[in-house]
């Protein structure tokens, strides 16, 4: 699991940069982390395709979904495959292009304010244990390296437009998580 972040990057997990950010605005904290969850094509695991489409390198020829996406400029901070890899995308200082039209406690905007994190899924299937476990320890990590005090849905912040993570994403098991967590238990 995760335990260093240097310059905004997890250390010791996979690294491939995305085009698709920016800088923040000036004296934004980062106080919001934002739940997603993705597969390519829809509900199927594996391969290369959030990758490429993070990376803008998706072929709309690969699945006739793709055609409907491949141009999408978006990217997430991370990708948590179910397996547990992680795949980083976007330094966490830096502001990924992962809530679009937004907004959470009164506030427009989330990109500004959050930390995008994708879980390989759907909306209607269960996630993993190991996604669990790798969510729980970058969620503490980020919170000793920025002010986050809020977790929610990518629903959440865009109710009319999205749906993720969906029903099956176990809000009450990932508090209890870091709820145990915070009493020093190792997950």
């Amino acid at each position: 699991m995760p335990n260093r972040l240097i310059n905004g990057w997890l250390q010791n997990v996979k690294k491939v940069v995305s085009p698709f950010y920016n800088e923040r605005p000036a004296n934004t904290a980062i106080t919001l982390l934002v739940v997603h969850n993705i597969s390519l094509p829809p509900k199927h695991y594996g391969g290369p395709y959030v990758e490429q489409l993070f990376t803008g390198t998706l072929d709309p020829k690969a699945d006739p979904y793709f055609h409907t996406i491949y141009q999408l400029e978006v990217s997430s901070h991370l990708f948590i495959r179910r397996d547990g890899e992680i795949i980083q995308f976007v330094p966490f200082d830096k502001r990924a292009w992962h809530a679009g039209k937004s907004r959470f406690n009164g506030r427009e905007n989330c990109n500004d304010f959050s930390i995008g994190i994708e879980l390989e899924g759907c909306d209607d299937e269960p996630f993993t244990d190991p996604q669990y476990q790798q969510l729980t320890a970058i969620t503490r990590l980020l919170q000793q390296h920025y002010p986050i005090k809020d977790m929610t849905g990518h629903s959440d912040i865009a109710p009319n437009r999205k749906t993720d993570p969906g029903p099956y994403f176990d809000w009450r098991y990932y508090f209890s998580l870091l709820k145990q967590q915070d009493k020093g238990d190792d997950i």
